[in-house]
């Protein structure tokens, strides 16, 4: 794993979100303690194919909403508008970035790369705030977790499991971190899983992947397809119900969601019942309204996206490659219902509404909300956003429906 955890996140993490460690199976039939050391596995996976698919060119994004309250069922929202607005943070999401400022954390584009994966993160921010509101853990805190390592062609990726009480089978959520696939790990990611495996009482695998500028693209995403098929095929191990499986990301996660779903429609392997994708990278336009709007929001401005883009990809040419540039693909037709979360404040909404409008004129169930007031890196944040709770409630209705099928 090439993303690094600071001594800050590992104080935070030990003192506001204790983890709950529990006896879980392990994947040869016996058991062991449920641990934070990695616990590998000696399985074969097959590679991730390289998608070729031609990439048309990018659609205009269509219009959006104010965030409206969590839906209680996947219907599909009606698409929001891209119209300006001026919105400027919320009450509970400038107490965060007030902490990540207060916590010496820079803007992505004036650090070197072991620079920003050592400053205090947006995750760290919301641990703060949460510790200084005196807001406790659990009951996410007492969701078990056994850090296990999936075995790939590339080499072990590390991935914590974490595990709902009750018998099982349950059903499954392969959850792939954000970071600009070049800073954080499933470390700094915790908090999300958790919620979503209290809240839909499934198993949620959160799967790390190769670094950039280390490994550069495509590595992520052949690591998150190899992870997907190896989860496939041992989840039973885990108590896990395979053909009740969904994927889910935030940000660069959510891309590598994206493209694991649409994979696995292509190879006409094991599909997953549906896609939660937030704030997703889905384009490769710098210029959409979004970008313009929130050039300089904080923590992601759009030199902060350029500064990742340079590190990710050996030249801005391949930003065009269709597993980036969602929106101008042709073969969405068939691909699992999808949640689509963005936040106003955020230089990736355009693209993630243009995405769903996509998915939606492609025939596919799509529940789009935006929520206004809020920045990139919101939705992790329920103990102490009340935007970012709404929108995992939200999240957690459709997968649970999905699995209900």
């Amino acid at each position: 794993m090439t993303g690094k955890v600071s001594r800050r996140t590992a104080y935070l993490i030990a003192t506001v979100v204790p983890l709950s460690l529990a006896v879980m199976p392990a994947f040869a039939q016996e058991t062991a303690p449920a641990t934070t050391a990695p616990a590998p596995t000696e399985m074969q996976t097959p590679a991730a194919p390289a998608d070729n698919t031609p990439a048309p060119t990018t659609p205009a994004p269509a219009a959006e909403p104010t965030a409206p309250a969590a839906s209680t069922t996947p219907a599909a929202q009606t698409p929001a508008s891209d119209a300006a607005m001026d919105v400027k943070p919320n009450a509970d999401m400038q107490a965060v970035l007030d902490k990540l400022n207060s916590l010496g954390s820079k803007p992505f584009n004036t650090l070197t790369v072991p620079e920003a994966r050592n400053q205090a993160s947006p995750a760290d921010a919301a641990r703060g705030v949460q510790r200084d509101r005196k807001i406790p853990a659990a009951p996410e805190s007492k969701v078990a977790t056994k850090d296990v390592t999936i075995p790939t062609k590339s080499g072990g990726v590390p991935a914590r499991v974490y595990m709902p009480e009750g018998k099982g089978p349950f059903p499954v959520v392969v959850y792939y971190h954000g970071g600009g696939w070049v800073v954080a790990d499933i470390n700094v990611y915790d908090s999300t899983p958790r919620a979503l495996s209290l809240g839909a009482n499934a198993i949620v695998v959160s799967v790390d992947y190769r670094h950039a500028p280390e490994h550069k693209f495509p590595a992520q995403h052949e690591d998150a397809w190899s992870a997907y098929a190896w989860i496939v095929e041992n989840i039973h191990s885990m108590n896990g119900d395979a053909k009740k499986i969904a994927v889910a990301g935030e940000s660069a996660g959510g891309n590598l969601a994206a493209n694991v779903a649409l994979m696995a429609k292509k190879l006409k392997a094991t599909e997953p019942v549906h896609q939660l994708l937030v704030y997703p990278i889905a384009g490769n336009d710098t210029n959409t309204p979004s970008y313009v709007e929130n050039a300089d929001a904080a923590p992601l401005g759009k030199k902060d996206m350029e500064w990742f883009i340079s590190h990710v990809f050996a030249s801005k040419d391949e930003t065009s490659d269709p597993r980036i540039d969602l929106v101008g693909r042709d073969d969405l037709a068939g691909v699992a219902p999808a949640t689509v979360i963005t936040a106003q404040i955020d230089p990736l909404r355009s693209e993630g509404q243009a995405y769903a409008d996509k998915l939606k004129a492609a025939g596919v169930t799509v529940n789009a909300i935006n929520y206004a007031g809020v920045t990139h890196e919101f939705f992790g944040m329920g103990k102490v956003v009340q935007e970012a709770k709404t929108a995992t409630d939200a999240a957690v209705a459709d997968l649970k429906a999905a699995f209900a099928k």
